[in-house]
């Protein structure tokens, strides 16, 4: 695990707060991107099953995926369907496993959402799931007992940037939406927060964790 964390330690900034100072009690992560990745992509995961009909096969099948993102459909049934035009004969639970199970938490991420947690603040998740994934996040992954509420978007019949995944999100971490501040690393979905009157900043892995503790200086988040 990195140690660099508390190097980079956030003070609280009293000067600080969310819209209409009130100041930010709640953080809610995104997964993929934020807390989690995909080693290698889903693309280098796909090539030995697909090979050159790659592209066209993992396009196909997100498309199809939107729909299972609000709790439509079941994406087994999906995946399957797609692998049969393609003319792909390994079992479904294999290729499954092999594109959509291939998940790394972020060690320093983990350890952030503790300290927050273990700073007072209340500490959420907000991803956009279909339920095989989700189900697989919250039992092998263990992010229940990370999260004090956990907010899939097949559970809440909603997918970001829907305002509708941002209002329930809000009723369910029981707290006015200007108390939450939201982290996402799609510019839409942070734009939905926004209108939906969470604080919310754009953010991803890449960018590091020195600019996501400046996100929370900023909004006067303390982080030690």
């Amino acid at each position: 695990m990195n140690t660099d964390l508390h190097s980079h330690a956030v003070s609280p900034d009293p000067s600080a707060c969310g819209p209409a100072g009130t100041s930010i009690r709640h953080v809610l992560f995104d997964a993929d991107g934020v807390l989690q990745q995909t080693p290698g992509g889903s693309q280098l995961a796909a090539e030995p099953y697909l090979g050159e009909r790659t592209s066209e096969f993992l396009s196909r099948v997100w498309e199809d995926e939107l729909l299972t993102l609000a709790g439509q459909g079941d994406m087994l049934s999906l995946v399957a369907a797609a692998m049969a035009d393609f003319g792909v004969t390994a079992p479904v639970d294999e290729l499954y496993r092999a594109i959509w199970l291939r998940i790394e938490p972020a060690e320093e991420a983990v350890a952030l959402v503790r300290t927050l947690r273990r700073n007072g603040y209340g500490v959420h998740l907000g991803t956009n799931q279909e339920r095989n994934r989700a189900t697989y996040m919250r039992e092998v992954l263990g992010y229940d007992a990370l999260f004090d509420t956990s907010c899939y978007s097949w559970e809440l019949r909603a997918r970001k940037p829907d305002t509708a995944f941002f209002v329930e999100a809000a009723r369910r971490i029981g707290a006015e939406p200007e108390t939450i501040l939201f982290i996402d690393d799609s510019e839409s979905n942070v734009a939905g927060a926004r209108k939906s009157g969470f604080a919310a900043e754009q953010w991803t892995l890449a960018d590091g964790h020195p600019s996501l503790l400046g996100i929370f200086r900023k909004h006067g988040v303390a982080v030690a």
